[in-house]
């Protein structure tokens, strides 16, 4: 699961922002592993985690994102599935 942060909302301090959003999917799958870089100027958050089909692969992914958009403003969200080398995005 991956998603650009911009502006905070209020209150929020920016080093709280990858905790919860790894907290959300801790409380449901195993959390591989996660990050939080600078791409292209922009702040993103990654978090890869071992789901045992899609649908709860898109569970947790909307659940990270909601809690992402309750802390932040997002943008180029996306939840993928990795296929051998290549990863693909998940349909609703």
């Amino acid at each position: 699961m991956r998603a650009a942060v911009g502006l905070l909302q209020p209150g929020t301090d920016p080093e709280d922002v990858l905790p919860e959003a790894v907290a959300v999917a801790q409380d449901r799958v195993v959390v591989e592993a996660f990050d939080l870089g600078v791409v292209r100027g922009e702040a993103r958050v990654t978090i890869r985690f071992d789901a045992p089909d899609d649908p709860t692969a898109r569970q947790v992914g909307w659940a990270v994102l909601a809690r992402l958009d309750e802390l932040a403003d997002i943008s180029g969200r996306s939840v993928t599935r990795r296929f051998g080398a290549r990863w693909y995005a998940l349909r609703s």
